[in-house]
């Protein structure tokens, strides 16, 4: 699981770092800036995850076929993948165009939102190479050959810092919005070559008739829109707390989207070991060792509550040094710190829930997370928190309670199902 999980948890840090960098060298130009690359990520997050989600169905039929020795399944089900991954960007472009307008309407400090659509905008022109991107990334690692991934976004790092370095000072936010677009580009080239090199076929015969059957595409969707639902249920949801933020003093926006940001950054580490764990449950399945499938599963859950448990210690003990990274104004430095002890109790819920719902996947179940994800966020922790930061005046803290409600009934609805489900196939393959 380590030996898997590793680079795949280096690449998604890599992932995170891109969004850290952009706030830190934005950062200079004030909370404002802040403020606006956060609500210009939180709004295309919620669309362009939903496509990253709609392909998660790769994880689980490259896996399954990979563990049942069936190479050429797995080429047939990435070349679904792409032609998927080039149908859903093209729409999620039109709804993503269509949305930014909106955001002067939605009560967000305008001093925020005059930057916040155009950085929008720009950004939705890197959904197409980022679902192709991921196409590739999610065979690779089924295939058990993650550290090419690692590579690309590395290379993506490289880019969009030096862009950054580049276009920031002569255009303000909306170069950093150009320098992530070049970077995304980047590293889908970056990985195209290297499936070339390895894996001449897939490119070769993709346009192959048993690649395009509209079975298989039926099959993704399937498998992959409760996937989708679910991350732009929770995406949503933290973009729900963004943009209700904006409403409040620029200073405690600031201080969201900067805590925001560091608890993302932690959660990519369970994030990496989520996706190991459903490739490593899904390759089980596909030998047929259900039992093997169920240990798998176990382990990912165990590493990822691990790590969680110990970043949550970091961030309660260590706020304001943390925050000094990002800025020292004092008021958003104040609020801040607070966010983070705050954060901190939720770190080991968020690893519980995500690293459940990975092997959950690889074993062929998305519903169930996409239900336990609505009623957390949606019935219990974003009305709750709204009512504590608006009702009850308790400002961002409020929200931030809300939002580790959701987590923790998220996580105890999605372990129960899975123990569950392990203990009763078990049973069933004992008997």
């Amino acid at each position: 699981m380590v030996s898997l999980a590793a680079p795949v948890v280096t690449a998604e840090l890599g992932w995170m770092a891109m969004g850290i960098v952009d706030i830190v060298m934005v950062g200079w130009i004030g909370p404002a800036a802040i403020g606006s690359v956060g609500i210009g990520h939180a709004l295309f997050d919620a669309i362009g995850l939903f496509g990253i989600g709609l392909l998660a169905g790769l994880d689980t039929r490259v896996s399954q076929s990979f563990g049942a020795r069936e190479e050429a399944e797995c080429d047939h089900w990435l070349r679904s993948g792409l032609v998927l991954a080039t149908i859903a960007s093209v729409i999620l472009m039109a709804l993503t165009w269509i949305s930014t307008p909106l955001l002067h309407t939605w009560g967000i400090n305008p001093e925020v939102a005059v930057e916040a659509a155009p950085y929008t905008r720009i950004l939705t022109l890197s959904l197409l190479p980022l679902l192709l991107f991921s196409s590739l990334r999610r065979y690779l690692q089924a295939i058990n050959i993650p550290k090419p991934v690692m590579f690309a976004i590395g290379v993506a790092n490289i880019l969009n810092a030096v862009g950054n370095w580049i276009l920031i000072p002569r255009m303000g936010v909306i170069g950093s919005a150009w320098s992530t677009l070049g970077a995304r580009i980047g590293m889908f080239l970056f990985l195209a070559v290297f499936v070339w090199i390895t894996h001449p076929q897939v490119w070769r015969h993709l346009f192959e008739k048993a690649s395009l059957a509209a079975d298989r595409l039926r099959n993704l969707v399937r498998l992959g829109l409760p996937a989708a639902v679910q991350i732009t249920v929770e995406i949503l949801a933290f973009a729900s707390a963004t943009l209700l933020a904006g409403k409040l003093r620029i200073e405690e926006l600031a201080a969201h989207q900067i805590t925001l940001t560091l608890a993302a950054t932690t959660f990519m580490v369970p994030l990496g070991i989520s996706l190991a764990g459903a490739v490593r449950v899904g390759q089980a399945i596909g030998a047929d060792d259900l039992e093997d499938a169920r240990r798998r599963g176990w382990t990912a859950i165990g590493l990822a509550a691990a790590f969680m448990a110990c970043s949550g210690l970091v961030m309660a003990l260590f706020p304001h040094q943390i925050l000094n990274w990002f800025m020292h104004d004092p008021k958003t430095h104040e609020i801040g710190a607070r966010l983070l002890r705050l954060a901190a109790l939720f770190q080991l819920f968020d690893g519980l829930q995500i690293s459940t719902t990975g092997v959950l996947r690889g074993a062929g179940d998305t519903v169930t997370a996409m239900y336990a994800h609505i009623a957390a966020y949606w019935v219990f922790g974003l009305p709750f928190g709204y009512w504590l930061c608006f009702s009850r005046h308790w400002g961002i803290e409020g929200l931030w309670m809300g939002l580790t409600i959701g987590l923790i009934i998220a996580a105890a609805v999605l372990l129960t199902h899975w123990w569950r489900r392990g203990h009763v196939h078990t049973k069933s393959v004992q008997g």
